[in-house]
């Protein structure tokens, strides 16, 4: 249960991006790009330098191979259920605005459970890989919350209501917290599966959310975020070994 906490802070992560768009400006395109893009590396590095080695370390490599795939799978599915999202030139009424919201809270609600159970597995391993871990999703979860919130605010919704969408959000992550527990404590033979998983989930998301988005706001920034991103995390674990 030491996860939980960890993996409640990182759900919130999601409401802080919320109170970033109902209290202060928005960050800058080339401030985005560099988060975005940060986040990814933070990411990448985590995925490369600690999830599939521990993945390796506690089960066989065709165990790793299937969670990583199970992990890709599962994120895709989630997209494709909801690819019908408005787009960003299609919408002039603020009805439409709030739908855009309201869509984008539940995609992200889905791809949170898999993050959580990754914060799950990570401490399960022990050493410093969860809170690598919890610190990647929370720094994922702050532009998600922007990217929720800022529709409904745009389609007219009450700060308050967005504020409660987005907290409700914020709970998925600490959810699949505990359902990555439980699946611990019911069969720890899972442990490597549900690593591999957690690090197929977060190469979708690099590939098909993170870097896609920081590379629509500057593509030069986007890039020196990610690498800025992976070199810290890198040397981060150098001196930490």
């Amino acid at each position: 249960m030491y996860a939980l906490l960890p993996g409640l802070l990182a759900g919130l992560a999601t409401a802080l991006g919320c109170l970033i768009v109902i209290l202060a400006r928005p960050p800058g395109r080339r401030a985005l790009a560099v988060t975005l893009g940060g986040a990814a590396g933070v990411m990448l590095a985590v995925v490369l330098l600690d999830l599939i080695p521990a993945a390796l370390n506690t089960g066989t490599p065709l165990e790793t191979i299937l969670g990583i795939a199970a992990g890709i799978a599962l994120l895709w599915v989630v997209d494709f259920l909801f690819t019908n999202r408005p787009t960003a030139s299609s919408l002039h009424r603020g009805t439409a605005m709030r739908q855009m919201g309201y869509m984008m809270a539940i995609g992200i609600s889905l791809h949170d459970l898999p993050e959580g159970i990754a914060i799950a597995g990570a401490y399960a391993v022990g050493g410093g890989l969860g809170p690598l871990i919890a610190l990647s999703i929370a720094l994922h979860n702050i532009p998600e919350g922007i990217a929720t919130a800022a529709p409904l605010l745009m389609g007219g919704l009450r700060p308050v209501h967005i504020l409660l969408t987005v907290s409700v959000v914020s709970l998925f992550t600490p959810l699949g917290t505990l359902i990555g527990i439980f699946l611990i404590q019911l069969s720890p033979g899972h442990l490597s599966f549900l690593l591999a998983l957690a690090a197929g989930a977060m190469i979708y998301l690099i590939k098909d959310e993170l870097l896609p988005s920081a590379q629509d706001q500057s593509m030069f920034w986007s890039w020196f975020g990610v690498a800025a991103g992976y070199f810290i995390l890198w040397f981060a674990l150098h001196l930490a070994g």
